[in-house]
């Protein structure tokens, strides 16, 4: 018989697993078009499972379950924490938009979004190369259908179509890398890999070979340059709603696989994967920057800009280990951590107000839709503002601290590369400030194309209100959050 602590790991995927069966039959005998009990029900269900992942991080302890297949750890519970929280303020800010495009005619919406975060659960506290995988092919699939949800609607279906086709593609490479490690290590449990890589008896040629695949695999799902076609298609093509559900919290989960893969299991590789993750940062903010100031569309734009934000928190794992030292990866990959959070958080009120302007028969797609948005609500222009000067990395909003602690883990390795990294950084963030700015400008200056007032229900006021403060104070005292990421990094690491 298992051993009940085992399941204690998992306790907060299984709550989750269970209320979203019920949720989904539930939702049979729901009338309403609004789908309000459905919602009600999902939100108390996800706020359940955002505390349980917050008192099982507060307790600081590490267990492994189920044979080592996974672990319950600090960095694995907050973030599957801030994944469910995101996911809750997707849902809220998606309700209204999805109820004008009739995409709650059975209230799918709700229970692909709750086996997306089951399926980020698993990928983030994976500790073998199928459970992994395993999750990471539940979120996808379910994100695929997200994305086709608006089944009348032929940009949302050509989208799904390509998502699903390149998605593919990208599993497919990294299950073949993590099959060539396991040809090669004999064993699927990451830290059985890293005794087997670091004991120098493996063929270092089939290691690297398995890791370019796994980096190709991974470089896909944060959509870092070259592999990173797919992400303007899906982000304009798609339902807001998806776009935002894709964007938002799935980074985290993608950030804990590449913790869980590279540090976790290949850190004696890291000299190798580091040289990877390099190039694919500079493709990644040279693409992502110089693309965006050419678009037209809002959400090709920020889709872009993920490109180019993906690029600093590659930047973030560049410099964890020196010249085989690893005295400065806490510091390295806590500022990664603190990035991708700020970055979620970030976009999850930029794609907020986008969906809050959309109408019926009407997205809010290009730059020019928020022309004088100022004149009509002074709120939201004064959200999407700060979000804006977030992703630009401008001071005080919690995007300059998360630029900040990136560019100070390379200055402090001491490495001219490293060192040359930062100040490149640095002049393609003001590149980027252009394309955010001008969006600003047309927000504050241009005269308005409509006369239309912007109106939200109190749900969605309330929680856009607070999403863009919270951008604002974790700017001004960014101290707790820090903390919490170099905690939960340095308990990791200790392991």
């Amino acid at each position: 018989m298992m051993d009940t602590s085992s399941w204690m790991t998992i306790y907060p995927e299984i709550v989750l697993l269970v209320m979203a069966c019920v949720i989904a039959l539930a939702d049979l005998f729901v009338k309403s078009p609004k789908r309000t009990a459905t919602y009600a029900l999902t939100l108390l269900s996800l706020g359940g499972v955002a505390w349980l992942h917050a008192m099982y991080a507060d307790a600081g302890q590490t267990l492994y379950g189920f044979g080592r297949l996974v672990v319950s750890d600090p960095m694995g519970h907050w973030l599957k924490c801030f994944a469910t929280i995101a996911v809750m303020v997707t849902l809220v800010y998606s309700r209204p938009y999805a109820a004008d495009r009739d995409m709650l005619r059975g209230g799918e919406i709700f229970s692909l979004s709750m086996f997306a975060l089951l399926g980020m659960s698993f990928m983030i506290s994976g500790q073998n190369f199928i459970v992994i995988y395993l999750g990471l092919e539940l979120l996808t699939l379910s994100s695929y259908a997200l994305v086709a949800l608006r089944r009348d609607h032929t940009q949302a279906t050509e989208a799904a179509m390509k998502y699903f086709v390149l998605g593919a593609m990208a599993s497919g490479f990294l299950l073949y890398g993590m099959s060539m490690m396991y040809g090669a290590t004999g064993s699927l449990e990451l830290s059985a890999v890293f005794k087997a890589v670091a004991s120098g008896h493996v063929n270092h040629q089939v290691l690297v070979f398995g890791l370019v695949f796994i980096v190709a695999g991974l470089a896909f799902k944060i959509g870092a340059v070259p592999f990173h076609m797919w992400i303007p298609d899906v982000y304009q093509g798609a339902p807001t709603a998806a776009t935002l559900m894709i964007g938002g919290a799935p980074k985290l989960a993608a950030f804990a696989i590449m913790i869980r893969l590279l540090v976790e299991g290949l850190l004696p590789l890291a000299f190798d994967w580091q040289q990877m993750l390099s190039f694919l940062a500079i493709g990644s903010l040279v693409v992502g920057n110089l693309a965006a100031i050419a678009q037209t569309n809002l959400k090709r734009m920020l889709a872009y800009s993920t490109i180019a934000q993906m690029g600093f928190v590659l930047l973030g794992f560049v410099a964890g280990v020196i010249n085989g030292q690893t005295l400065l990866a806490a510091n390295a990959y806590s500022s990664a951590m603190f990035y991708i959070v700020s970055y979620v958080l970030t976009t999850l009120a930029s794609f907020g107000v986008i969906m809050l302007l959309a109408r019926q028969g009407f997205e809010s797609e290009e730059i020019t839709d928020l022309a004088g948005l100022n004149q009509r609500s002074p709120l939201y222009a004064g959200v999407m503002a700060i979000c804006l000067f977030s992703m630009a990395g401008i001071p005080p909003m919690v995007g300059f601290y998360a630029k900040l602690s990136v560019l100070q883990s390379l200055i402090v390795s001491g490495q001219s590369f490293y060192i040359g990294l930062a100040i490149f950084a640095v002049l393609m963030s003001l590149i980027g400030a252009f394309y955010y700015l001008r969006v600003v400008k047309v927000m504050y200056f241009d005269e308005p194309v409509t006369a239309t007032t912007v109106s939200a229900t109190t749900d969605v006021r309330v929680v856009l209100s607070v999403n863009g403060l919270l951008v604002l104070v974790l700017g001004i005292v960014p101290g707790a959050l820090m903390a919490l990421c170099a905690d939960a990094i340095a308990r990791m690491l200790a392991v």
